[in-house]
């Protein structure tokens, strides 16, 4: 089983940034390749970014490349999601999520994630 738990969210004013983290249990980040999903009020849930098992490969959205980066610590099973730039489209509640992609190259499909923390906000004050 994976358990992982989100923080990091707030109020930020248009422009600046913060650092999200995603606490996972166990040794997860061998086995699974990690993934940052939002979803808006009233929209889908959408692709943020992701990171391979390996920690070799990122993959982003266009929407957020140059402005988010994903890395990791894997001595503290904590995946990150640095967000620059921030803007007022980018108010969500921010998901992490683990999973077995089994689709070569379809690290953006959420149904190739298995297990989902509980999210946490992000709002954007102008």
């Amino acid at each position: 089983q994976v358990q992982l738990v989100e923080s990091g969210g707030g109020l930020v004013q248009a422009g600046g940034s913060l650092r999200l983290s995603c606490a996972a249990s166990g040794r997860t980040f061998s086995s699974y390749a990690m993934g940052w999903f939002r979803q808006a009020p009233g929209k889908e849930r959408e692709f943020v970014g992701a990171m391979t098992g390996s920690g070799l490969s990122t993959y982003y959205a266009d929407s957020v490349k140059g402005r988010f980066t994903i890395s990791r610590d894997n001595a503290k099973n904590t995946l990150y999601l640095q967000i620059n730039s921030l803007k007022p489209e980018d108010r969500a509640v921010y998901y992490c999520a683990a999973g077995r992609v089994l689709t070569n190259g379809a690290y953006y499909d959420a149904q190739q994630y298995t297990y989902w923390g509980q999210g946490t906000q992000v709002t954007v004050s102008s």
